[in-house]
């Protein structure tokens, strides 16, 4: 029997074996923690970060879904002042639900596309 953490590790290997972030459509990956969730777009070719979000300094009083939803805003607006329009979206393992499809959906309206 798989613990949760060897689970989604397991189906995290899967995913990054079908998706990769090229220069032209880099990788919009997620990372959730229990307190805070981070976003980064990643160009897989050359292993560089080319913009990144996080709920760390967002001080506002919100839920955890409408942090995922700010980060969401953030890191659309972010990828795009780096000149980034397409994306392929890498949920890292996490289930598309809650915060993670929070982050999707916001990201889709600030205009990325995936």
């Amino acid at each position: 029997m798989l613990t949760k953490d060897e689970r989604r590790l397991k189906i995290k290997r899967n995913i990054r074996g079908r998706v990769s972030g090229t220069s032209d459509r880099p990788r919009l990956t997620v990372f959730r923690s229990n307190k805070q969730i981070y976003a980064q777009v990643v160009n897989d070719a050359e292993g560089k970060t080319l913009a990144s979000a996080s709920s760390l300094k967002i001080v506002d009083k919100a839920t955890k879904k409408e942090l995922a939803a700010k980060v969401g805003e953030l890191i659309a607006k972010n990828a795009q002042e780096a000149g980034i329009q397409a994306v392929v979206f890498d949920r890292n393992g996490y289930l598309y639900h809650g915060r993670v499809k929070e982050l999707a959906d916001a990201a889709r309206n600030g205009g990325l596309k995936f």
